[in-house]
C-alpha cells in the first residue's frame, strides 16, 4: 500500500468511527508501527484534517470535516458507477469485484450531497451473466504480476487441449464478454502471445522481475500488432 493510499484509508477509518480509536488498533489495521501512525496523523493534521486526540487517549475525526469535494459531470459519474458495477458483477475475480465496490463507496463519501444522491440512485445497472465463468483463484496472482512486472509459470492447454508449461511476462489483460485474454511475452516462443484465461490450469508467481519494463513491452506489442495506445 502506498503512503497516499494509507493516509486515505486512515481518514476513512476515522470517518466511520463515532468514538475515539486507539492508536494501537489503527496501526494494526493499517499494518504499520505506532510511530508511523503518529507521523501519518501529524501529516493529515498539517493538511487540514480535524483529528482530535493524543497517544493513549485515541483519535477521532471531528464531525463535519470532509475532504475537498470531487467534482464530476453527470456523464462522468454515470460512467464510473456503471464501470464499477460491471466489475462487481463479474464472479471470476471476487477481490477485484470487492475493490470496485469499495472504490465507489470511497468516492461517494467525499461527494457533495447532490452528487452523492445521483450516484446512490443511479438507474444504470450491470446484471451478472448467467453463463459467467466460475471464480479463477489465480486471477489476483495475475493482476499482481502485471502490476509488479513479475515472471509467471503457467500451466496451459491450447485449443487442441495440448498441455504446456510456459514462463511468461504478463503485461496486460483484456476483459471481453466471451473470454479473458492475457497478453504476455512468452519465453518459450520468444515472442508476444495471447492466452485465453479459461485455458489456464494454474499460475505461479516466480517472484522474479522480468528484464523489460511493462510500458516498453506494451509499446513493442502495440507496434507489432498495430494497436494504438491512448
Amino acid at each position: 500500500m502506498t503512503r497516499a493510499a494509507r493516509l486515505l484509508q486512515l481518514l476513512e477509518t476515522l470517518r466511520e468511527r463515532r468514538t475515539p480509536a486507539p492508536g494501537k488498533q489503527l496501526a494494526q489495521g493499517l499494518g504499520v508501527s505506532l510511530r508511523t501512525l503518529y507521523r501519518d496523523i501529524a501529516t493529515l493534521r498539517a493538511q487540514g484534517a480535524a483529528i482530535e486526540g493524543d497517544p493513549g487517549l485515541g483519535y477521532v475525526l471531528r464531525p463535519g470535516f470532509t475532504l475537498p469535494p470531487l467534482m464530476f459531470s453527470a456523464d462522468e459519474l454515470e460512467a464510473l458507477v456503471l464501470g464499477a458495477r460491471w466489475v462487481a458483477s463479474q464472479p471470476d475475480d471476487p477481490p477485484l469485484a470487492t475493490a470496485s465496490q469499495n472504490a465507489i463507496r470511497r468516492i461517494v463519501n467525499v461527494l457533495p450531497a447532490d452528487l452523492r444522491l445521483q450516484v446512490e440512485t443511479s438507474g444504470l445497472f450491470a446484471p451478472a451473466r448467467s453463463d459467467a465463468p466460475p471464480p479463477a483463484p489465480w486471477l489476483p496472482t495475475l493482476r499482481q504480476a502485471i502490476r509488479h512486472e513479475h515472471i509467471l509459470l503457467m500451466d496451459y492447454r491450447d485449443e487442441h487441449d495440448q498441455p504446456s508449461l510456459r514462463r511468461i511476462w504478463p503485461f496486460a489483460m483484456a476483459f471481453f464478454d466471451h473470454a479473458r485474454l492475457i497478453a504476455a511475452w512468452c519465453e518459450l516462443r520468444q515472442d508476444f502471445r495471447h492466452f485465453r484465461a479459461d485455458r489456464v490450469q494454474s499460475l505461479a508467481d516466480t517472484g522474479q522481475r522480468y528484464p523489460e519494463r511493462r510500458p516498453a513491452l506494451l509499446r513493442r506489442w502495440s507496434r507489432q500488432h498495430g494497436i494504438a495506445l491512448d
